[in-house]
């Protein structure tokens, strides 16, 4: 396992609070609408106060955008958890492992496609949601350039970023697949046979495995 220091507990402890907040609105936004929860009700179903709220969001579209910053740190986390010595495509595909209750799990799942569904449908969230997903990207691409450079960074090296965007589409096509399916696979098997479609060989180099 990495060395990576852990999580201080103060920020753990944010996180938690975060999560919780996000959870409380999801579930007020499905039941009356995101236009009409307002942070007073968020707060108040959470069990805290407004004042409370503000030091964890500066605002409800933050709320909503959030999850995308504590999902980029959770993947980030996740890699970094890996054995150093593991070939990058596994340590990927362990990596999303993560999103698999998010897809699996039919509450959560109705959850986050509600959230999805009112960041589609507002132009100022989606603006912040695409900067937001690559950040996530860039968190990763950051990561596996040092894997792959001996410990260095090269901006110039284009493999990392290659790398990373072809395993975030991997996972996109295996959820399409799966909400296609009849779904009596785990959506886990459909992740390991996209994945299992492309192979990197000893010079980080991409190819697709023809079947």
């Amino acid at each position: 396992m990495s060395d990576t220091n852990p999580v201080p507990i103060r920020e753990r402890t944010r996180r938690l609070a975060q999560t919780e907040l996000t959870a409380v609105a999801q579930d007020l936004f499905a039941a009356q609408g995101y236009d009409n929860t307002t942070v007073d009700q968020i707060a108040a179903a959470a069990g805290m106060s407004k004042r409370t709220f503000f030091r964890y969001f500066p605002s409800k579209d933050d709320l909503v955008i959030g999850k995308y910053d504590l999902f980029a740190d959770r993947m980030a986390e996740a890699l970094d958890a890996r054995p150093k010595n593991e070939p990058v495509w596994e340590s990927l595909r362990r990596m999303f492992d993560i999103t698999l209750d998010y897809v699996q799990d039919e509450h959560q799942r109705a959850r986050s496609e509600a959230m999805d569904e009112i960041v589609r449908s507002t132009p100022q969230l989606y603006a912040r949601y695409l900067e937001k997903m690559q950040r996530v990207q860039e968190l990763l691409i950051g990561r596996i350039a040092v894997r792959l450079n001996d410990d260095e960074h090269d901006p110039s090296d284009p493999r990392p970023a290659a790398i990373v965007g072809a395993a975030f589409a991997c996972m996109q096509a295996a959820r399409h697949a799966w909400f296609a399916s009849d779904r009596s696979e785990a959506f886990g098997s459909y992740l390991d046979d996209a994945m299992a479609t492309l192979k990197i060989d000893r010079a980080s180099r991409i190819t697709a495995i023809a079947t």
